[in-house]
């Protein structure tokens, strides 16, 4: 063990019962201080456990560990899903733009953050790594903060810089991070999707992606545009060459012009060394990154986001399968938003027309219980393996009648069917 370090068994009895507790997210999911504090169940009682998405291992589904820890989701992830839709949990449905001032303002006041970081320069300097997001408010305002230090996390510039005089704890820990790869999976609909959506995008566009196949396969065939930039909740490897060609050089942005700006690096080895000490990206507050009235200075502003279902009507179903909590509100509405109002922006919600087990993602009306992230209100362009569609400034009819355009083709004929009971017509030219 380094001098100035403990265990992280040592540093989580800072921990106590009642206590409200921040767990770093994405790549930077502290594990081994997570791992070490509920060793600890039992010993404390009534601390509530906060975060947005965590990755890697969480041992969570033990009855001693859930009667110790409530796990208060702000958004959720596979790892810790069960948890939140249990007894021992819940959900806070958030913008993730709004998330910080919770930590600022008193809404959720923390006593405790974990987090991960890179290991301090010569001057006593860490970065918080891939996750500078929600992070950043969570550091500044928690009570205590215990650092896990690893060699392995990145020096990402940005906002996400903190002294170690700010740790009342720290633990040496060097550990691979964990990686998301969709590189080389072959995906038809991917693919077909991505070319859709690819046809929407003009040079000097400004960037808004995700990870996955679809922003995959996007990204994959835009090596032929000119000036592209980036400001983007989430960095991934899909951008890397696009950066590397020229093709994405941020020259025509308006904010950080010149300059990458995300607010959390999430996939293989291969982006986390990219970023590494790299002062072409930025990571910075999601305050920041994801604020309607930033985003929409940009030009051309693309965000492509996914749904898990669309109503007939343009309603959009993101984060549940009905009432069952699958995911968050996160980032969507703040670049949905944002894009609308960019001269020349184009939101897009990109799915495939049908769930892996052949369950239509266009529907004629969400699942009981479902929430509704993106609104009708808010709704522009949506796009399948079929086609793509703008409802803007469509009314309800006009909408079903296009979303149903793009439907899987075994399921048109219900949707009509829905459309019939619902208008009092059938659709005339499908």
């Amino acid at each position: 063990m380094k001098p100035g370090y403990t265990t992280a068994e040592e540093a989580v009895k800072l921990v106590n019962s009642g206590n409200r507790v921040f767990i770093h997210g994405s790549a930077a999911t502290p594990l081994k201080l997570v791992d070490a504090l509920f060793k600890h169940a039992g010993e404390v009682k009534d601390v509530e456990l906060v975060s947005i998405s965590t990755y890697g291992k969480i041992d969570w589904n033990h009855p001693e560990i859930m009667q110790s820890f409530f796990m208060n989701s702000l958004f959720v992830s596979e790892n810790i899903r069960g948890w939140a839709n249990s007894e021992y949990g819940g959900f806070v449905p958030v913008f993730l733009s709004e998330i910080p001032a919770l930590f600022s303002n008193g809404y959720l006041p923390l006593d405790v953050a974990l987090v991960h970081v890179s290991p301090p320069d010569e001057h006593g300097y860490c970065t918080l790594g891939t996750s500078a997001d929600i992070a950043i408010s969570a550091t500044r305002h928690a009570r205590i903060v215990i650092a896990q230090v690893n060699p392995r996390m990145p020096r990402v510039l940005g906002e996400g810089i903190v002294h170690v005089s700010k740790f009342d704890a720290m633990v040496w820990e060097e550990a691979e991070l964990f990686e998301v790869d969709y590189a080389g999976k072959v995906d038809p609909v991917a693919d077909k999707i991505g070319l859709q959506v690819a046809s929407l995008i003009e040079d000097g566009a400004t960037l808004q992606m995700g990870i996955g196949a679809i922003p995959n396969a996007i990204l994959g065939v835009l090596g032929n545009h000119k000036d592209l930039g980036v400001h983007t909740e989430m960095f991934s490897d899909g951008l890397i060459p696009l950066v590397e060609s020229g093709v994405v050089n941020n020259s025509k942005k308006k904010i950080a012009c010149g300059e990458i700006v995300t607010s959390f690096i999430l996939g293989t080895r291969k982006v986390y060394d990219f970023v590494d000490n790299n002062p072409y990206v930025h990571a910075m507050d999601i305050s920041f990154v994801n604020d309607v009235g930033i985003i929409r200075q940009n030009p051309k502003v693309i965000a492509i986001n996914s749904a898990i279902e669309v109503d007939i009507t343009g309603q959009v179903c993101a984060d549940s399968i009905g009432t069952y909590q699958y995911s968050g509100i996160g980032g969507q509405m703040d670049f949905m938003r944002g894009a609308a109002l960019s001269e020349g922006g184009k939101p897009i919600i990109a799915i495939p027309s049908v769930t892996n087990k052949g369950i239509s993602r266009i529907v004629p009306h969400l699942n009981e219980g479902a929430g509704v992230v993106t609104t009708r209100g808010h709704i522009h362009y949506v796009a399948t393996e079929y086609g793509v569609v703008n409802l803007y400034a469509k009314n309800l009819e006009q909408r079903a009648i296009l979303l149903i355009g793009i439907a899987h083709p075994d399921h048109r004929e219900s949707l009509e069917q829905a459309y019939h009971k619902r208008f009092g017509r059938m659709i005339r030219g499908l």
